[in-house]
């Protein structure tokens, strides 16, 4: 049988035990609590994530998904046969397929992504629909510059960063990542990358709030892995989920609000939480196309081609590394 899967070591250690620990007692830690989004994604919080993409409420999987079919020909048709596509923050990698199944000479596929199971379950799909790819992931973080395999060198590189995830960066962070990611990619690489837009809160609110609680359960879900990671103590009947829009900063705010006074430990320290104090635990940033045109252009890329679906409720941005 084909060996198709291969793995290849980070640049940076995985966020994975002690560090879990670090990131959660200094977000704590802050006049406002945080805790880092990529906390979310443990093999509970992925699924919970997969069941959010497929609400209702929950419009920007199942809309990018719709944009990448229409563009997938063209996207195929300014790749050169022997190419890499290196995805980042791979998660399940089923948008990925629409790209897979439209790139046939592709090379080798590279997912990232922080979640070994989510890994490991698209390694196994992914054999069976593409029994000829040459797959290679990598357990971690990607938003620092990436060493890929020697053997990549040459080789056209095409990035795929899906699912409008570049708006959980507040925008001077989402200008460092694609600079990171123009060095990972090197001369010439190109980046496929979902965009959401500016939209009526009518519909941007309840994607974050959907009515089945399945979005409460996924940010709940943060606190339930600090227990079982750490140690921790937290009560999540003690606290809820929020969803807002911040609009003098054009985003989507979650928070875990605290009902009532109460103290929590973790790792030998104590935190206490006023009633209706909250953890803020994402950010989603939404943007004009000009706005994230000119964002990209900071960071080191040429705005190419973008689509968008009748509504222009979402984007698909092609960017390439000038030569």
């Amino acid at each position: 049988m084909q060996q198709i899967a291969e793995t290849f070591a980070p640049a940076a250690p995985a966020p994975v035990g002690e560090n879990v620990a670090r990131a959660a007692l200094a977000g704590l830690s802050q006049l406002q609590k945080s805790l880092p989004p990529w906390l979310f994604y443990d093999a509970r919080g992925s699924e919970l994530f997969e069941e959010i993409t497929r609400l209702p409420e929950y419009y920007p999987t199942r809309t990018e998904a719709a944009i990448l079919e229409s563009a997938a020909g063209d996207i195929a048709a300014e790749t050169p046969p022997g190419g890499v596509l290196v995805e980042f923050g791979s998660g399940s990698s089923r948008k990925t397929e629409i790209l897979l199944n439209a790139l046939p000479g592709l090379c080798a596929y590279a997912p990232i992504d922080v979640s070994r199971s989510a890994l490991d379950d698209a390694v196994v799909r992914l054999a069976l629909r593409f029994p000829q790819l040459r797959v290679i992931p990598t357990v971690g973080d990607f938003v620092a510059p990436l060493a890929l395999p020697g053997w990549f060198a040459g080789r056209p590189r095409l990035g795929f960063f899906p699912g409008s995830t570049i708006g959980n960066f507040a925008p001077a962070e989402a200008r460092n990542l694609l600079a990171h990611m123009a060095q990972t990619l090197g001369p010439r690489g190109r980046l496929v990358i979902g965009v959401d837009l500016q939209k009526d809160l009518s519909i941007l609110l309840p994607a974050y709030n959907d009515s089945a609680g399945v979005t409460a359960a996924f940010n709940l879900n943060i606190l339930a892995r600090l227990n079982r990671e750490t140690g921790a103590d937290f009560n999540l009947d003690r606290f809820v989920h929020s969803a807002v829009f911040n609009a003098a900063e054009g985003r989507i705010e979650m928070h875990l609000i605290s009902i009532e006074a109460q103290r929590v430990a973790i790792m030998a320290r104590s935190f206490d939480f006023a009633a209706g104090e909250s953890i803020h635990t994402e950010n989603s940033y939404k943007y004009s196309i000009p706005q994230f045109e000119d964002l990209a252009h900071r960071a080191g890329w040429t705005p190419h081609r973008v689509w968008t679906d009748r509504d222009r409720m979402f984007s698909l941005h092609e960017l390439v590394i000038p030569r």
